[in-house]
């Protein structure tokens, strides 16, 4: 039992995502701001890594500090898109992607991170430019995603990426906290 506690406090170091009660625009406003300040604290914590610490795991079997942060921009360029989608299309169906897979292509490896830590600032000012001109209405637009086979709104998406990009942060500090680098 404890091993578990363990392991599910590795995989999910800020909890896993809980739905919030209601979105108001104040809750709005805190998932923009954490979407808007995700680059600068992602760039921050990994800036002293050297390449070896860049390729540790954060828990074994997990990814890389290097796969991480090449997955963040991957995952967030399709949120974008499918916010678009959503804004511009009746309840749109997304195409889901395979994660997994997708950092364990080639050019993973071979890109530096800085690549992806660039493609993030700069896809994050749109994001958050895009979120800034949101209607109410807007957030409660839809989309439906095939591999959870329900409908979300783009408040509820917008909860879900502000989560996201402190999950994934977490899973850096917390290894450099347990590595003391």
């Amino acid at each position: 039992m404890e091993e578990e506690l363990k392991l599910e406090l590795l995989r999910y170091p800020i909890g896993r995502f809980k739905l919030p009660v209601q979105f108001d625009q104040a809750a709005i406003s805190g998932f923009i701001n954490d979407i808007r300040s995700l680059p600068l604290s992602l760039e921050t914590a990994v800036q002293t890594l050297d390449a070896h610490q860049l390729n540790t795991a954060y828990r074994e079997g997990g990814w890389t500090v290097h796969q991480l942060l090449h997955h963040i921009p991957e995952s967030h360029m399709n949120a974008f898109i499918r916010y678009k989608l959503a804004l511009t299309e009746n309840n749109p169906v997304i195409k889901p992607y395979q994660e997994n897979q997708w950092v364990q292509l080639p050019d993973i490896a071979v890109t530096p991170v800085n690549v992806s830590l660039t493609l993030l600032h700069a896809l994050h000012i749109r994001w958050v430019n895009l979120l800034e001109t949101m209607s109410p209405e807007d957030f409660k637009r839809t989309y439906f995603h095939p591999g959870l086979k329900k409908e979300q709104s783009l408040e509820e998406v917008t909860a879900i990426y502000a989560w996201h990009g402190k999950h994934h942060l977490a899973h850096i500090t917390r290894l450099k906290d347990r590595m003391r680098w």
